[in-house]
């Protein structure tokens, strides 16, 4: 996991300086490394554990200018991502067709799109696999991945080996940022990040990267890191944490499930 129309996700204004402003009034902080608009709900769950965040996206969502999608023979759409639901519901004013999320949040985003028939793998693409191969028949249609220019997994290989005809429609790039902000480079050098959260590979390896570019690989000592899976923890192996921890499931509550063993822990 991983936003669209400009240099910066579609949040901005109001609800950006809402969520800085929760942010602000608390000590110990979290480095978010999700989009702004992925970000009200992580950021009020952490502040209710008395934890700021320091928001800082990995990536930037651009949707794509595509012509309206077409669905005839289509028996299902199947999203991997929050932001294939956001692009799906963009080009698309059909909210009939079953829908298949990854996961929960995912599920909840095509609910708040109007989508009438969701389900939820819970899970990972592998579980959205099982999921759709349980529940719809090949000779009924062809399936439809709702998705990004980059994916995790091969959805599109693996039902089409359970003999599915499917096709991935490219709606939206998630494009890497250039660089940390001067807010998050202050926040990694003054030593109050006491976190950082991390949901993909990739987003992880940017900060990599980034956190090099910028002179701050060092101050990671001080930061347990927070990752949403066993992949995205092996990408950030080469930076000097004080700790490394991953989340029992691929998905929000289990890394904030993750952060409150650490926080019992130092209490």
């Amino acid at each position: 996991m991983s936003d669209p129309d400009g240099s910066r996700p579609d949040v901005e204004g109001g609800a950006a300086r809402d969520l800085t402003e929760i942010a602000s009034h608390r000590g110990i902080k979290a480095l978010v490394t999700r989009p702004h608009e992925e970000s009200e709900s992580l950021v009020l769950a952490l502040a209710s554990r008395g934890v700021g965040a320091v928001i800082e996206p990995m990536i930037q969502i651009h949707y794509c200018a595509a012509a309206a999608l077409d669905l005839a023979m289509v028996q299902a759409i199947l999203c991997t991502s929050v932001n294939g639901v956001r692009a799906l519901a963009r080009v698309t004013g059909e909210r009939w067709l079953p829908l298949f999320a990854v996961g929960e949040a995912t599920a909840a985003r095509a609910h708040a799109e109007g989508f009438t028939t969701v389900e939820s793998a819970c899970g990972a693409v592998a579980d959205l696999v099982r999921l759709a191969a349980e529940r719809l028949r090949p000779q009924d249609g062809r399936l439809l991945h709702a998705a990004g220019n980059i994916v995790a997994g091969d959805l599109v290989g693996a039902l089409r080996a359970r003999g599915f005809a499917i096709e991935r429609s490219v709606l939206y790039e998630a494009r890497p940022v250039g660089a940390l902000s001067a807010p998050a480079v202050r926040a990694l050098r003054c030593g109050t990040t006491a976190f950082a959260l991390f949901f993909s590979p990739r987003t992880a390896a940017i900060f990599v990267r980034l956190a090099a570019v910028a002179g701050v690989a060092e101050c990671c000592g001080t930061i347990t890191a927070l990752a949403i899976s066993a992949a995205a923890d092996a990408v950030l192996a080469g930076l000097p944490w004080r700790d490394r921890r991953v989340a029992e499931r691929p998905n929000q509550p289990a890394l904030l499930d993750m952060l409150d063993a650490v926080l019992a822990e130092r209490r």
